[in-house]
């Protein structure tokens, strides 16, 4: 396990990283969590024997948000400093080159919303509730929930959580695609872990490139994006990887290559 300030670590079991928020209660993500977050992203977007990464709350909460006290008596000035590196940090992970998922169990509000929205996936225990509640203390999401929470689920459904400023359940979420997996309460993780687990083994270059092709395509216009994504396809042909699957393809059918990340 390595740990980045006091209540983030991270740690790598069977090719999967984890990491992990742990300040009780409410896991509060002060200013030293959210850039414990980013540096833990960065060490683990590094690493090779990491093929997906899960971010993980632990069994009783996933982050309920900012540290409304750390907050509280911070000017303009301020928070103009410090906004663009929370947006930063969450963006560390968003760019984790490797497909992430976030285990969310109880609330998963404002910041921890948008930690979890920087994620590929979300899965969710039972219990799970899931919101933007700024607007209830007279501001708006400030780590990408406009941007983020649009994309998912769209503009009207965005507007409705953001100037509502109401908590959804996991149900909720999953219908209207906030959340890909509701399962048992307290199994958030494991079922997190099972999702990400097919990737072990697999083509990590061609993934890395498929998440950047898809990111980089939604922002901005379909003719960059197929740019983007013609550029990233004709460069795998210079991997072992490519040569090895379609070799394996030809030879023994679909499904049967065997990839080392080259």
């Amino acid at each position: 396990m390595t740990a980045f300030g006091d209540h983030v670590s991270t740690s790598v079991e069977d090719g999967i990283g984890t990491i992990r928020i742990d300040k009780p209660k409410m896991n509060p993500l002060d200013s030293g969590i959210q850039d414990g977050l980013g540096e833990a992203a960065r060490e683990l977007g590094r690493d090779d024997s990491v093929a997906a990464v899960v971010v993980w709350g632990g069994e009783k909460v996933f982050a309920a948000g900012a540290d409304i006290k750390e907050m509280l008596d911070m000017s303009y000035t301020d928070m103009a400093k410090r906004g663009r590196v929370l947006q930063e940090q969450f963006t560390e992970v968003a760019r984790i080159p490797k497909p992430t998922v976030a285990a969310i169990e109880g609330y998963a509000l404002g910041a921890g919303c948008e930690l979890a929205m920087a994620c590929d996936f979300r899965v969710a225990g039972s219990n799970a509730r899931l919101g933007q509640p700024e607007i209830l203390l007279g501001l708006i999401p400030g780590a990408g929930g406009t941007q983020r929470l649009a994309r998912l689920v769209g503009p009207a459904k965005a507007k409705d959580l953001v100037f509502s400023g109401r908590m959804i359940e996991a149900a909720e979420a999953q219908q209207i695609g906030l959340v890909d997996e509701v399962c048992e309460l307290g199994q958030a993780y494991a079922a997190a872990l099972a999702r990400v687990k097919p990737y072990v083994g697999g083509p990590a270059i061609a993934l890395r490139a498929a998440k950047e092709a898809i990111d980089r395509g939604l922002d901005g216009d379909l003719e960059t994006g197929l740019a983007t994504e013609t550029h990233l396809f004709a460069g795998l042909f210079a991997t072992e990887d490519r040569t090895n699957g379609m070799r394996s393809f030809v030879e023994n059918g679909p499904g049967k290559a065997t990839f080392h990340g080259r």
